[in-house]
């Protein structure tokens, strides 16, 4: 039962994407550069946190 659910979740999310892609090319271009700053950010906070446990939490 679970597996379904997940399958229709996934499924749903796909074409609401495409749909987005579809519509409005524009708006969907900037998700996609928001959700890469997001990572982008994320891995840089990782970085630092990296370096300052290196550093002896300095």
């Amino acid at each position: 039962m679970a597996v379904n659910a997940k399958k229709a979740a996934v499924y749903i999310l796909v074409v609401f994407v495409l749909y987005l892609i579809i519509t409005d090319p524009a708006k969907a271009a900037d998700y996609v550069q928001i959700g890469f700053e997001g990572i982008s950010d994320a891995a840089k906070a990782v970085g630092d946190f990296m370096t300052w446990l290196a550093n002896g939490g300095k």
